[in-house]
């Protein structure tokens, strides 16, 4: 199924629908609803980007609000496009937004209630899971090199052996991101998903005139996903490019790097 995007207190974000009916609480940011001006207007959600910090932690605020979370449990990712997936404990409550982040993880999970997990994107995808049966969840931030590595079937390894999830338990949501339409690559890119998935990877790319290509990272992470043992049907995909939508959400690539950042949380209740 597709996400689809819902209002609340004029802050809209994207939800899935698999995961409203389990009772997760869950969003993917846009960039509408926030407080903040400029080149972060409004719903900036990045701390490392000169916006002013009165303004990152209202559009928290509001985040918050809107998802029934608290906003001093924030927990957020320190992303360094890598396959590290960190469990979460009541000790790093508050790390990002009130305490310094002293790891480096592209990919949060945790069994604890109430603790929100946090990656970022503006252009990367994100990526949320949840098992609704072992009460888990997990939150990963997915560029191209964290595709090529399998971070996400890295953290569904962690939900299997850490907490003793079964994947066909597990519900996933793939967020907006940059889409194939507009991710045009160097051979760099496919060279990796092929080095790692074989010929599984070829349906996902196209092109290769004059030594450009177009990659479908959320489809590749969709793949990852069923063969790290989840059903095709537990998979939602936002169908949102983030450089297509510039009034939406920001884009790395269009913005040449000047721009906020959406984000994505879950939580279990």
């Amino acid at each position: 199924m597709e996400l689809l995007d819902k209002t609340v207190d004029g802050l809209t974000f994207q939800v899935s629908p698999q995961m409203e009916r389990a009772g997760i609480a869950h969003g993917f940011t846009t960039r509408t609803g926030g407080v903040s001006g400029d080149i972060f207007s409004s719903l900036n959600l990045a701390v490392n980007r000169e916006d002013r910090p009165e303004n990152v932690r209202e559009n928290y605020r509001r985040v918050c609000g809107a998802l029934g979370v608290e906003m001093d449990k924030l927990v957020f990712s320190c992303q360094v496009h890598a396959d590290r997936v960190r469990c979460v404990t009541s000790a790093d409550l508050g790390k990002g937004l009130d305490r310094p982040v002293d790891y480096e993880a592209d990919g949060l999970i945790t069994d604890i209630p109430g603790l929100p997990l946090v990656v970022f994107g503006a252009d990367c995808l994100t990526v949320l899971l949840c098992d609704p049966v072992r009460r888990v969840v997990a939150a990963v931030h997915a560029g191209w090199r964290g595709t090529a590595l399998g971070i996400v079937e890295r953290a569904v390894e962690q939900m299997t052996g850490h907490y003793g999830s079964d994947p066909a338990d597990i519900l996933a949501a793939v967020g907006p991101g940059i889409s194939k339409c507009c991710f045009e690559t160097d051979e760099d890119v496919p060279n990796a998903m092929t080095a790692a998935l074989g010929a599984a990877a070829l349906p996902f790319i196209t092109g290769g005139e004059g030594g450009k290509f177009h990659v479908d990272l959320k489809g590749l992470n969709a793949l990852r996903l069923e063969r790290a043992g989840l059903l095709a049907g537990h998979v939602d995909i936002s169908p949102d490019c983030t450089m297509c939508l510039p009034e939406k959400y920001w884009s790395h690539r269009r913005t040449q790097g000047r721009r906020g950042s959406q984000a994505a949380l879950i939580a279990l209740g």
